[in-house]
């Protein structure tokens, strides 16, 4: 594999590709608790939140490109890495949103209304003029277009109907895929503030932080407390599964080799979701 291949390979950050195959996988999961749906429906729905994804990734260091001043070769080579990753994320938007298309002549306008709200939520990420993540609103928004809308879109594409308990259970994943993109900043927090990135983790420091981590994940397992109370959850043990977890988590958070905390909390969130539909 060339060293520009690679590089490609970082820019999709495989190990975020979990939020795309949990929040779908849910929404499909509760759709087929209901109804039967074509082995295609549930293809095309994996496929393109997965596609989604990855074009998000892959556009994300386009903003960085202002950054990146002079005529050295290894700047040359990055603003080219950045570009070809920038068309290949197109590629892959464009791709998603022909398989949506597909679906939505199937499930009719609300999954069109999802599907928009979601294309836009992606470019909004890092390119301007929202730039929602220089704002320090990427932690919150996507809470609710990775999470929620999108648990509530694959169940929609899967049955054809909107639902309030799918809602709720969306809450709780939502919560660990904000905390994915929150270990994400506080990794970089250093980096993001020499470049006047003002992400959340940036304007709040890393003390705090580092207690909005703690209480994202400790909200997805109290939410999931009380579904179990209210009788949403029939097996709550299950949630035990990826507790274990927490400990490296916690390592890699309170010490300087921040590196590793975005994949062991991608690990989190996969048995996460892997314990939630298994406690449904």
């Amino acid at each position: 594999m060339t060293n520009e291949t690679l590089s490609l390979v970082k820019s999709a950050r495989p190990f975020s590709l979990v939020v795309a195959v949990v929040s779908c996988g849910l929404g499909v999961y509760l759709g087929l608790r209901e109804t039967v749906a074509p082995l295609l429906i549930v293809v095309g729905v994996l496929v393109a939140g997965l596609l989604l994804q990855i074009g998000v990734n892959l556009i994300n260091d386009r903003s960085d490109l202002h950054l990146l001043r002079g005529d050295a070769p290894a700047t040359k080579t990055r603003r080219a890495r950045i570009r070809l990753s920038y068309r290949l994320g197109l590629i892959c938007f464009g791709i998603a949103v022909g398989i949506g298309l597909a679906l939505v002549m199937l499930r009719g306008w609300p999954l069109l209304t999802i599907g928009i709200a979601g294309v836009i939520g992606a470019f909004a990420y890092t390119l301007e003029p929202i730039n929602y993540k220089r704002r320090g609103l990427g932690v919150m928004m996507v809470f609710w277009l990775m999470g929620v809308m999108m648990v509530e879109g694959a169940y929609l594409a899967v049955t054809g109907t909107l639902s309030w308990q799918v809602f709720w259970h969306a809450l709780p994943v939502s919560c660990l895929v904000s905390l994915l993109l929150l270990s994400n900043e506080i990794r970089d927090i250093e980096r993001d503030r020499g470049e006047g990135v003002a992400t959340l983790a940036v304007r709040i420091g890393l003390a705090r932080a580092r207690g909005l981590f703690w209480a994202l994940a400790l909200a997805a397992f109290a939410l999931s407390i009380v579904y179990s109370l209210i009788g949403l959850l029939s097996n709550p043990l299950w949630l035990i599964l990826p507790v274990p977890l927490l400990i490296p988590v916690m390592r890699h958070l309170y010490t300087d080799a921040r590196q590793s905390l975005p994949p062991w909390t991608g690990r989190l969130l996969l048995l996460f979701g892997i314990g939630y539909a298994l406690a449904l």
